[in-house]
This record gives structure tokens, sequence and C-alpha cells, in this order.
């Protein structure tokens, strides 16, 4: 049997665990046999040569569990739909480009998370198309299965196998090393921390592969009811998606983008993504131990975080709300378009289109290429653009300030996790 080996972010053992709620199970365990002799990583020690045998996790079926969250928690629920129903609400007040700048930030955040962390250029020549790096290319690929699951849930009202694969495949499709299982469930067990070789140590052994179908079943089942707070339901279908670990690679990604999906079926949002992986990123100790917690029962804990987590992500993005609406106008004061001009267009196109390339500056200004590149020269020498590529050919455009509130988003949404 082939084996997979998380790469993913690893879990780690938490410190003064709290009672499991008695309203939610644990996870229960199966010992299995370790027949696997293939290794794809050199020779194993000893120890991984000898090992014959593992326990795999097999989380309980949710479909139908009632979820009782504590008075508290009721409280911080109620608070937090009210706080992304606001961040929806007033995207249309501020402006159309505030879904696609969340996703970006939700995106960045949830593959640094993975520690995927490109560097700001290179992220931005993938955004453009051009050649850029490989932790940048992957940060552009969760920008595109984000979106591409949460448009797909909230066109068709449900969240669905298909569309979940469709994500995973547009994630994973690019990798070196597991493009052969981009949008396919795992037939092979994988397993967090521990040994390279073997489920030696580890840290979580999700369920056997045989158990993936009624599992997945299970939770989409769960994700199909409307008698739960959306934001617990989010927070349990995070945790259980994580438990189960369908994916040989690209768990923790899709995982967080399910947050996002719940929030979008049940009505919640309709063109933003609260960036709540932000929020994850600033203590990730802290976010890895309370999914380890979920699987001893202790679910009310992790909602507790998600709603904490998805209020202050809401109420630090309707800042940054503010700030890009007010963006156009200070981008028409240096640069003085004339009204109609190729100018003009491309400046009200960049809040929601921050980076360019002449075609799609052609495109979004309806103008001939020559008066296209003229256009991008007078921005560029008035700063409301910064040339990225300085090259003849090929040559790239960032709106610099729509990208810079996107690093103060974060930084907004660390500094009041770490003081919390």
């Amino acid at each position: 049997m082939a084996v997979a080996r998380n790469t993913e972010a690893r879990a780690i053992n938490s410190t003064g665990l709290p009672q499991p709620d008695d309203t939610w199970p644990p996870h229960e365990r199966e010992v299995l046999t370790w027949s696997s002799r293939s290794y794809h990583q050199g020779s194993p020690p000893r120890e991984d040569r000898d090992f014959s045998s593992y326990s795999a996790s097999i989380p309980p079926r949710i479909a139908r569990l009632e979820f009782r969250p504590s008075t508290e928690t009721a409280a911080l629920l109620e608070r937090a739909a009210a706080d992304v129903s606001s961040l929806d609400a007033g995207a249309g007040t501020y402006l159309s480009g505030l879904g696609g700048f969340l996703i970006r930030t939700e995106s960045v955040a949830s593959s640094k998370i993975e520690s995927i962390d490109a560097a700001p250029d290179e992220f931005l020549r993938s955004m453009a198309g051009s050649v850029a790096s490989r932790s940048a290319d992957e940060t552009v690929a969760a920008i595109t299965a984000l979106t591409a699951f949460v448009d797909a849930v909230g066109e068709a009202g449900r969240i669905n196998l298909d569309d979940m694969l469709h994500a995973h495949r547009a994630l994973m499709a690019d990798d070196l090393t597991e493009s052969s299982y981009a949008g396919r469930i795992r037939d092979v067990q994988n397993w967090i921390g521990g040994s390279d070789y073997t489920p030696r140590d580890a840290i979580h052994v999700p369920p056997a592969p045989s158990r993936l179908p009624g599992l997945m079943d299970d939770l989409l089942a769960f994700c199909a009811r409307d008698d739960i707070s959306a934001i617990a339901q989010a927070a349990i279908a995070h945790a259980q998606f994580e438990s189960i670990h369908p994916f040989t690679d690209g768990n923790g990604r899709i995982g967080r983008a399910l947050i996002s999906a719940v929030l979008r079926r049940r009505g919640l949002t309709t063109t933003t993504v609260p960036p709540i992986a932000s929020a994850m990123l600033a203590d990730t100790t802290r976010y890895f131990s309370l999914v380890n917690d979920y699987r001893e029962g202790a679910a009310d804990e992790f909602v507790a975080y998600l709603a904490r987590s998805a209020s202050l992500a809401s109420t630090e993005a309707v800042k940054s709300a503010a700030a890009l609406a007010a963006l156009p106008a200070q981008w028409k004061a240096l640069a003085e378009p004339r009204s109609g001009s190729a100018d003009e267009h491309i400046i009200e196109s960049l809040l929601a289109v921050p980076v360019l390339t002449s075609a799609r500056a052609s495109t979004l200004s309806s103008a001939s290429t020559s008066t296209t590149f003229l256009a991008l020269d007078r921005l560029t020498r008035s700063s409301v653009l910064r040339e990225l590529t300085g090259k003849r050919r090929d040559r790239v455009w960032v709106a610099q300030e729509v990208m810079d509130e996107l690093d103060r988003l974060n930084e907004r949404i660390g500094r009041r996790v770490r003081a919390s």
C-alpha cells in the first residue's frame, strides 16, 4: 500500500485540556496493521522498519448531533453573526471590489499557516500570470480554490462533494508532489507529525481510507442543516473536516475554505469572505491546540474560538473597506484624469483588479493598446501605479495601496489577537 504523510500544518498537543462537552462525543480509535514497506524518502530508521501497528482516529458521526453552546458561547455566536453580516451588508456601501480583496487576504493568511509565504512581488507576478516562485503560485492557487468553492456554494445553495473536489483540484493541480491526488479523496493512510516514514509517534492519525466515504457523507449532511447557528456550524464543520483529513495534502486550506462556504450557504455572506484565517495565523499554537481538543469532545471551546475570530476579523475588515473606498478619489487627485479617459477607467477598476498587464488594462479601459500604454505610463508617473517588472515586454503594474492595505489588515488582526 502506498502511504502519504501529511504536509499541512502540524497540530500540537494542548495543555490544560478542558473537560469534554458532554453533548459532543470524543473521537474513538482503532488499532490497524501497518503493512506498507514502500518508502519514498530513503532508508528509514530501524524503528520504522519494525513498525507493525498504529492507532487511527474514528471521528463521531455528527449529521444529527445536537450542539448546545454554553451561555458565554451563545452570546459570542450572536455577536459574530451580526459582525459578519454587517461586513457583508456594508460591502455594497463601500465598494464592489471588497469581495476580491478579502478573498486575497484570507488566502494569503491560510497559505501562511501552512508555511507557504511568498515574497510580495513574487505574489504579484503570479497574480498577473507571470513566472513566479512556487510559494507565490501556491498562494494564487489558494485564491482560485477559495473563490471557486464559495461561488459554487453560493450559486447552488448547498455544499456538495463535487465542488469541494473541484476546489481541491484547483489548489493542488500544479503541485510538484501531490498533483496526482488533486481533486481526489485519498486512498492511502496519512498522518500529522511524528516520523516521515510511518505513523510512529504521530500527533494525529486520521481515519482509515475505507471510512472516508461514510464520514464525508455525514459531514456534508451536517453542513446542510439549518437548525444550528451558522458560525457554530462552520466551526464544527472545519474541525470535523480536519479530523477526517480526506486529502493527501491541502486539508488545512480546503478546511478553512469550508468555513467560508458554510457562511455563504447560510446567507451570512453574499459577496465577502471574513478573513478568519488571519486571526488563526496570529496564534497558530492556540488554533492547532483547540482543533486537537475538539477530538476529545471539546466542541464548545472551538466554537467560541471561531466566533471570537470571526468577530475580530470582520470588524477590522470594515476598517479596510473604508480605507479602500477612499482610494479612487485620492488617485484622481494625483492623476487628474480627463473624464471618460482610459486613465479614469483604469483608476475606477483598480480596487477590483489591483494587478494589471497591458492586455488586462486595455480590456478594462476599452482603449487601444497604444492608448492604454500611455495611460499606464501617466498613472505610474503620478504614483497611482507601480511598475513591477521593469521590462520592455510582459510588463506588470500594481496599485500598491490596495496590496498594502491587505498587509495592514493582517497586522491589525494579529495585534488584536496577541493582545487578547
